[in-house]
């Protein structure tokens, strides 16, 4: 017999215990089973203390990161491990109001945000989190005049050196600290694909095969291009430096990995390398989001999707719409059969909500 309350039927007793069963059946044939073992964004600085984690409905749903600006999720998916690493910083490097050359200059408020995905075990990713905020505001400086896009290009690519040498000089110090052997923790990376949002500007730069998606006027604009081993251009390096792509389930250096940038894996140097490609573009008032995403996203779902996706929750209107488009992008991905950790953040740029 079944109980009805508020206009919903509740099945108890003997019918609910064959009903779950079958559900249960139905979701291990469907091979979803702990797809959904999510894992909420960590190192979220002090001042996100605020940001409010709820868990979303559903055995596929998880933690969602949500705060004004922006929103997160990240999740296993169909892996053992989660290697994923999410960094969500604003105001990281506002300097103070003061003076810049004899003006008065009001401070210029930056905001960063990353996504890395590790391999081989998950501390260069945990580091790259803790840390590659910190070493951007150095290179950046605690001026408040307008920087150069030549001069973003510089203080990123000094970040990313000086974040590779920092987990390539202590990988085998910290190894005790996680599951990696010692003797293979050079064999450990991670991509690296980070923004800095400033009031009129985008600043990506990326390292790996992560991604980074301006929604703009309904459409995308890739702010960032994957390094794939068969990339010509990538190809092309890894030959001149004396290294090999092998095509094993895929194009491959020296028949192992899958991308020709990383943080980490000393082991493949210098035929992988940690230096990023940087973009710097102007923000516009048709900018809606910026989507920042591992591969166990863009394997499954294309920069349109992405953005429809994105541009949904906006239509609804609600207020915390970032939030929702990370959880809905990484269920989507899950959908999609996506094999791989599936880490998503949602950037609002719209004017209205200018920083």
């Amino acid at each position: 017999m079944a109980e009805v309350c508020c206009d919903s039927a509740v099945v108890v007793g003997a019918e609910a215990e064959a009903r779950a069963r079958a559900r249960a059946g139905r979701r291990r044939r469907a091979g979803v089973e702990g797809a959904g073992t999510w894992k909420a964004a960590a190192g979220v600085a002090a001042e996100e203390a605020a940001t409010r984690k709820r868990r979303a409905s559903g055995g596929e749903a998880g933690v969602v990161v949500v705060a004004k600006r922006h929103g997160a999720a990240s999740v296993a998916g169909r892996r053992r491990e989660m290697e994923d690493a999410v960094s969500l910083r604003e105001a990281f490097a506002a300097p103070a109001d003061g003076e810049v050359d004899g003006l008065e200059v009001a401070a210029a408020r930056c905001d960063f945000y990353g996504v890395f995905d590790g391999h081989g075990c998950s501390h260069v990713a945990d580091a790259c989190r803790e840390r590659m905020h910190e070493l951007v505001a150095e290179e950046m400086g605690a001026g408040a005049a307008p920087r150069e896009p030549a001069s973003w290009t510089g203080a990123m690519e000094r970040s990313f050196a000086r974040m590779d040498a920092e987990v390539i000089a202590g990988c085998r110090a910290e190894s005790g600290s996680c599951r990696c052997e010692g003797q293979k923790c050079d064999h450990v990376g991670s991509t690296a694909v980070v923004a800095v949002v400033e009031e009129s500007r985008v600043v990506v730069a990326n390292c790996g095969d992560s991604r980074a998606v301006l929604c703009r006027d309904g459409a995308p604009v890739p702010l960032s291009s994957d390094h794939k081993p068969d990339r010509p251009d990538e190809l092309e390096r890894i030959e001149e430096a004396g290294g090999r792509v092998i095509f094993w389930e895929g194009a491959r250096v020296l028949g192992v990995l899958a991308m020709s940038r990383s943080i980490g894996d000393a082991y493949l140097k210098p035929y992988v390398t940690a230096v990023p490609e940087v973009t710097v573009t102007d923000r516009s008032d048709g900018d809606e989001c910026l989507i920042l995403a591992s591969d166990g996203l863009w394997d499954v779902v294309s920069n349109e999707a992405a953005c429809e996706v994105a541009q949904a929750c906006l239509r609804r209107g609600r207020q915390r719409w970032c939030a929702e488009a990370a959880a809905l992008l990484t269920k989507l991905a899950l959908a999609r059969r996506s094999s791989d950790n599936i880490s998503v953040v949602v950037v609002d740029l719209r004017r209205g909500n200018a920083l």
